[in-house]
């Protein structure tokens, strides 16, 4: 057994004696599980924000104006995870990763059942829009601290010709999460009466997004809180630590890595919030075929995400991001105006998307990680997630839905040709600052 340094033991980190060293293929499981439990949520709450909340909290505005202040709340989870993050460091330091998941995942499961409660703006008035915001919030801060180390773990114990391979897995929750999301809205869609589904066949999914969190923290539980696993969190130094502390001593490296992913992060919701918005509101697409395309092109990304793992192990992660942001740009010249050429442009623009989607996405989340000194990747790579999130996909449905209504479809390809080039920039960036070093 190999023994901790003193400096470990005078750090009073727990020493176990080791049973077996967990393989990757243990911590894929639980980084999968974890990721797409998140994603089901967060779709589900996007679908919802395009055919439920416009009707049911902003009836007295017309459909267009009620859709953009759904997206305006939909926003408001990114702005709240940084602040979930800093709260829920605090708790991991003084109470454990086990004890900081376990309130995390509630809190998110509790927020979202909380939304299928909720009363329509004709019963409750204002009240019922105050409801959604502070539940959205409560979802928001509560992801802030569902970040449990497992893919830094993962791409730490990952064979060295095999980084992108297992930097891959953890994206594998998005499309996943999105395919469960949309057939279940479309079965229900497609199974009731308009007045039905707007009376109580929506909220269905929040309650199954509220089971899959609590299967989902039984089964990280099982695997962060183990005394294998809590050893090789030790021995990596996947510790949370100070976050001012990080700030000051990583901020160059969380600034590009949150710039870095931001041309899949754009296009991330371009491909899954966006355009069904675009084609409930203008077209003569009914949701529930839309709903259908979205979980086809969904499938094919998860074959994109996959790819990317093959290709970046060949090619190098820094050379796949960039050639999928050049990708990217060229497709903001012309995707977005796919949607209004009939469902043949709608699936041509979503495959595409998708394909796009997952070669950039499958990489995004470990391209600078790691730059960041051992000390600080627990706590530097949530805070770069968080930023990311924020500054690239937030506020993309909201931003992309206006500049298309007032300036046409391709004006929101300039959206995603800014995210573009901003990973561009971050990886030029990067590649500078390391040679530097």
């Amino acid at each position: 057994m190999s023994s901790l340094s003193p400096t470990r033991e005078a750090m009073g980190l727990p020493i176990f004696k080791e049973k077996h060293k967990p393989s990757p293929a243990e911590i894929s499981i639980g980084v999968i599980i974890g990721r797409t439990s998140e994603f089901f949520d967060f779709f589900v709450y996007a679908i919802a924000s395009v055919l439920v909340f416009p009707r049911l909290f902003f009836p007295f505005v017309d459909a267009l104006t009620g859709t953009l202040w759904s997206f305006a709340i939909f926003a408001l989870a990114f702005i709240a995870r940084p602040v979930g993050s800093l709260v829920f460091m605090g708790v991991d330091r003084a109470y454990g990763r086990g004890t900081k998941l376990t309130i995390a995942l509630f809190l998110l499961g509790g927020s979202t059942a909380a939304i299928a409660f909720l009363p329509s703006y004709e019963t409750a008035g204002m009240t019922s829009i105050y409801l959604l915001i502070l539940f959205r919030l409560g979802q928001g801060f509560a992801l802030g601290g569902t970040w449990d180390g497992l893919a830094s773990l993962l791409a730490l114990n990952a064979p060295e010709n095999k980084r992108g391979w297992y930097a891959m897995i953890p994206q594998l929750g998005a499309p996943i999460g999105l395919i469960v999301a949309s057939v279940l809205f479309a079965f229900m869609k497609s199974s009731m009466s308009e007045a039905d589904f707007l009376s109580w066949g929506w909220r269905y999914p929040f309650f199954v997004a509220f089971a899959i969190n609590v299967v989902a923290l039984f089964a990280r539980l099982r695997i962060v809180v183990t005394e294998e696993f809590e050893n090789l969190f030790v021995s990596k130094d996947l510790q949370p630590v100070s976050v001012m502390n990080t700030l000051k001593t990583e901020w160059r490296t969380i600034v590009v890595g949150a710039f870095a992913p931001l041309a899949s992060f754009a296009l991330f919701h371009m491909v899954t919030v966006f355009p069904l918005s675009w084609v409930y509101l203008f077209t003569e697409e009914g949701p529930t075929h839309f709903l259908l395309i979205e979980a086809l092109a969904a499938a094919v990304g998860v074959f994109a995400v996959v790819a990317s793992g093959r290709l970046a192990d060949k090619l190098g992660r820094r050379t796949l991001l960039g050639g999928c942001a050049v990708g990217i740009a060229v497709f903001s010249g012309f995707g977005p105006q796919l949607l209004d050429a009939g469902r043949a442009g709608e699936i041509a623009f979503m495959v595409i998307g998708f394909i796009l989607l997952g070669l950039a996405f499958g990489q995004s989340s470990g391209v600078v990680s790691s730059e960041f000194q051992t000390e600080h990747r627990y706590t530097g790579s949530a805070l770069t997630s968080d930023l990311s999130w924020l500054i690239g996909a937030g506020f993309a449905p909201l931003a992309a839905l206006l500049l298309s209504v007032n300036f046409g479809l391709l004006a929101s390809g300039a959206y995603l040709l800014s995210g573009a080039l901003a990973t561009l920039g971050a990886l030029w960036l990067n590649k500078e600052l390391a040679s530097r070093k």
